[in-house]
């Protein structure tokens, strides 16, 4: 029999927060077929078959069960080992199929028939179906509406009492939108029902102080938590004065949440307990898992198959622990006594270890949580599950994210951008990233030095600090102080040194300070009060600097009491400097902390620097919130059909090629990416509406002059290797050759400087312009990248280049170009020009990272492209050369398709 391919098969969220795994039937799946029908009523069977069909015949279960995963196909939905609903379409025409589902009664309404129906459609394209059709009852209104809102083009006729229903399986913006919406809601949901107890169990609750078990069940009680809690011990009566149960199947009552603290060879045991139980969630502290190597990593998976097969999400294992500030509930399912106060910030942590020590520093900052979750080895829950919560969450206004790395770079860059056009998203990301090669090109795709990280996250919105103190810092202004509406920013202080500090500050971030308004060592609350009112009244002042030194004498709260008071009255952000703070009273010495509690509060920084830098973030942010995203343009010439195969045919000969590689100790020796044909990748190019200069590669002087008649005069010959123009220092090119003794000379005299240390090119010449450099692929942090600069040794040596996600909008296109510091040479005249109309053509080379965005994007095959040189002059932006090296792309990209929770093994 035929197999089904691995990725026909996922874990799902529903639209109540549970779980599902769905895979394609197969044959085994007799028995729970039988057993799904004989619970289904006659109404949902009379639905489902348009007559009574109280039992499935054993020729019904076998033709059921029995599919060729091409012509016929089915999919079923189980939980906890129970098949709870089917889909399945047969072909009755060469593009077209006929679909239907059955949802087992208990557990309609959950969005099983959706998610079924969005693999399903997904699966029948790849075996090209372009349409369903359905027939559905008129009264069935349920099935009715799951196709109408699945968001694909329908079409509806009504014939002997029938409804038909035609759908076009070709994805739509409209049906890729309704599929994100209900994902946002189903995993908002999972995390709300972690988050939202109304009852707690600690499987592993200690009676030995200061033990993992102890202390998770002693911070849930001290942290007074509104529902009742249940210690699982298998000996003890009660722990800490609290009743003791032998195992979670013996509490009597309904769990939401279970907090697990045992040894990890017993975890999953736990686990099966719980899903017997019928627990909502859970919180696994115990190491011994993913973070210790491959055996720990496979206990970490069966952990988490298990829990997801029994409806159930998983927060770590090791990790800290999730937190609920809302009065209403009071969680501290932590490791961490240190739980701050109410407030307005969301915080998600990767790292368990640090975690106690950043709840303990927003504690000390008199900042306020709204939720915390410290999601350890995030084997199920993560920071992409955490941003679909808290863009719907009330309580929370700015969102805090510590990441080690991105699981599924692609769902975070999309889930961020959304979030942050609501609320501001502040990051820390450690371990930096790979530095990129002089050519850009690593080993598995596109490297990034540390600069595009930063230029990365600030194109999908997200703030990014390098520290936690900065975090801290730039969330203090975000939560309790309004966006700057622009970067001019006034100053005013008693102090002419920490005025200028400010304003120096101030430019070098990029902002434009007016000048200070300095008010003089004896200035009081009154000239402060004066000199704010006017600064906020200033139509050219989006935001205040205060600076202030006390004097010699004691003073009171008056000056805090001001920018207070001014603060609430104003839609414009006030940011304070305080210097020898242990002589100011207690309200004004924690003017910042006092604040963070209370709307309106002004923000105090212990440096001028250090206010300055969260205020230019915030102007950035609120620069970036506030401007239009951009189109995608329409691009009518591009052939994917073409292109699939010129990939295919690459791919196959690099294959081949691999066979022929020579054995060394048993093991080939080849590259995770192999590079392609000139020809191969001219064709791709051109697939996408991008014309590369033919070339000719040569191997000796009369080559190189009848390649040079063929492709016309005046022509170029040049060394093509990569990192050259590094390497050579630019001299790698011979151009202006008007007849064969220029092309003759030219070729040996590339040859005698390279040897055989690069391939001799000959080109017809391109028009003088500007040259510059194209490169994009994929990075395994971020998903598809382009990169843009200057072809220039001095550009390369000082990596003048910039960084932006793909696809990109015509936005994105215009951005990448001018952030590089060498963008003014493509917006002046170049070199012995005279008149505008030599000027490059700069609406050229952006509609050029446009389609090359696209053909990345739609590739993952494609690891790696480099455009080098495209010459920009005033008739377009000229491919001149061109690499393109290929790989085995996954199945499935974690963020296309339906869909999906991350695989176990991702």
């Amino acid at each position: 029999m035929q197999s089904y391919p691995n990725h026909w098969e996922a874990d799902v969220v529903l639209t109540d927060g549970g779980t599902a795994h769905l895979r394609p039937i197969t044959p085994d799946d007799a028995d729970l077929l039988r057993e799904f029908h004989s619970r289904l009523s006659p109404e949902t069977i009379y639905y489902r078959f348009f007559a009574p069909y109280p039992k499935l015949s054993d020729r019904d279960v076998q033709r059921f069960t029995t599919v060729d995963y091409e012509d016929r196909v089915a999919l079923v939905a189980t939980i906890s080992d129970s098949l709870v609903a089917v889909v399945r379409y047969d072909k009755v025409a060469p593009e077209e199929a006929e679909v239907a589902f059955v949802v087992e009664d208990g557990h309609q309404g959950r969005g099983l028939a959706s998610v079924l129906l969005e693999h399903i459609g997904a699966a029948a394209r790849e075996r090209g179906m372009r349409r369903f059709i359905a027939d559905v009852l008129p009264e069935n209104r349920r099935m009715i509406n799951v196709f109408r809102e699945a968001g694909y083009t329908a079409q509806q006729t009504f014939d002997e009492g029938v409804i038909r229903l035609t759908l076009d399986l070709q994805p739509t913006d409209g049906s890729q939108e309704v599929m994100r919406a209900r994902e946002q809601r189903a995993e908002s949901r999972s995390i709300a029902r972690l988050l939202f107890p109304e009852s707690v169990a600690v499987i592993g609750a200690s009676r030995t102080a200061h033990t993992i078990g102890q202390t998770a069940l002693r911070n849930l009680l001290n942290g007074e938590f509104q529902g009742p809690v249940y210690p699982v011990h298998p000996e003890a009566k009660a722990v800490v004065g609290v009743r003791a149960y032998p195992s979670i199947l013996d509490v009597p009552d309904q769990v939401d949440l279970a907090v697990v603290a045992v040894r990890a060879d017993m975890v999953v045991d736990v686990v099966e307990q719980c899903a017997e139980k019928g627990v909502h969630g859970l919180v696994v502290v115990s190491s011994g898992f993913g973070e210790i190597g491959p055996e720990g990593r496979a206990r970490q998976d069966e952990l988490v198959r298990t829990a997801r097969a029994a409806g159930m999400r998983v927060v770590g294992p090791n990790c800290l622990g999730v937190a609920n500030t809302d009065p209403a509930i009071s969680l501290n399912a932590t490791l961490s006594p240190d739980l701050p106060a109410p407030g307005p910030i969301g915080f998600f942590s990767q790292s368990g270890a640090l975690g106690r020590a950043i709840l303990q520093r927003v504690a000390e900052r008199g900042m306020g949580l709204s939720t915390f979750v410290s999601a350890g080895n995030r084997a199920d829950v993560s920071g992409n599950d955490l941003m679909q919560y808290w863009q719907e969450d009330p309580s929370t206004k700015v969102v805090l994210q510590y990441l080690e790395s991105l699981g599924n770079p692609r769902k975070f860059t999309r889930l961020a951008r959304r979030l942050a056009k609501q609320k501001p998203v502040v990051a820390v990301r450690s371990g930096g990233s790979a530095q990129a090669t002089p050519t850009g090109h690593a080993a598995g795709g596109l490297a990034l030095p540390d600069y595009a990280v930063t230029s990365l996250f600030q194109q999908a919105g997200v703030v990014r600090v390098d520290d936690i103190t900065q975090m801290f810092d730039a969330a203090q202004l975000f939560a309790y102080q309004p966006l700057p509406a622009g970067p001019r920013v006034g100053v005013i202080g008693n102090s002419d040194s920490l005025e200028l500090l400010v304003k120096d500050a101030a430019v070098r971030q990029g902002l434009k300070p007016h000048e200070p308004v300095n008010l003089g060592p004896q200035a009081t609350a009154e000239d402060f009060d004066n000199a704010l009112r006017t600064a906020l009244a200033a139509d050219d002042v989006h935001s205040v600097v205060v600076v202030f030194v006390p004097a010699l004498q004691p003073i009171g709260d008056d000056v805090a009491r001001v920018l207070r008071a001014r603060s609430l009255e104003s839609d414009k952000p006030i940011v304070a400097t305080y210097l020898a703070r242990q002589g100011l009273p207690e309200e004004l010495r924690h003017v910042g902390d006092l604040g963070q509690t209370l709307p309106g509060s002004v923000p105090s920084y212990p440096a001028p620097e250090d206010a300055v830098r969260a205020l230019a973030h915030a102007t950035r942010y609120a620069q970036w919130r506030d401007r239009k995203p951009g189109r995608h343009p329409e691009l009518p010439d591009i052939d994917g059909a073409r292109a699939r195969s010129v990939v295919s045919r690459a791919l196959s000969k690099a294959d081949a090629a691999k066979d022929e590689v020579a054995w060394f100790g048993g093991e080939r020796r080849y590259d995770e990416e192999t590079a392609i044909s000139n020809e191969d990748t001219h064709e791709l190019l051109s697939c996408y509406g991008i014309a590369a200069y033919p070339d000719i590669r040569v191997h000796s002087a009369d080559e190189a002059v009848v390649a040079a008649g063929e492709l016309g005069y005046p022509a170029v010959v040049k060394a093509d290797a990569p990192d050259l123009r590094v390497r050579a220092g630019g001299t790698f090119v011979r151009a202006d050759l008007r007849t064969p003794d220029d092309v003759r000379s030219a070729y040996l005299s590339l040859y005698d400087r390279f040897g055989g240390e690069a391939e001799l090119v000959v080109q017809r010449m391109a028009a003088p312009g500007v040259p510059t450099v194209v490169r994009a692929g994929d990075n395994r942090s971020f998903g598809s990248v382009v990169s843009f600069g200057l072809a220039d040794v001095t550009a390369e040596l000082l990596d003048d280049r910039s960084f932006r996600l793909a696809p990109l909008t015509d936005m994105d296109a215009a951005d990448l170009i001018h952030a590089v510091r060498a963008a003014p040479l493509l917006f002046g005249l170049p070199a012995g020009a005279t008149s505008l109309a030599e000027q490059p053509d700069v609406e050229a080379l952006e509609e050029l990272l446009v389609r090359v965005s696209r053909l990345v994007e739609a590739f993952p095959e494609i690891g790696y492209v480099d455009l080098d040189p495209v010459l920009v002059n005033a008739t377009g932006a000229h491919v001149l050369g061109a690499r393109m090296w290929l790989r085995e792309a996954p199945e499935v990209r974690p963020d296309s398709g339906p869909r999906r929770l991350r695989g176990v093994t991702f």
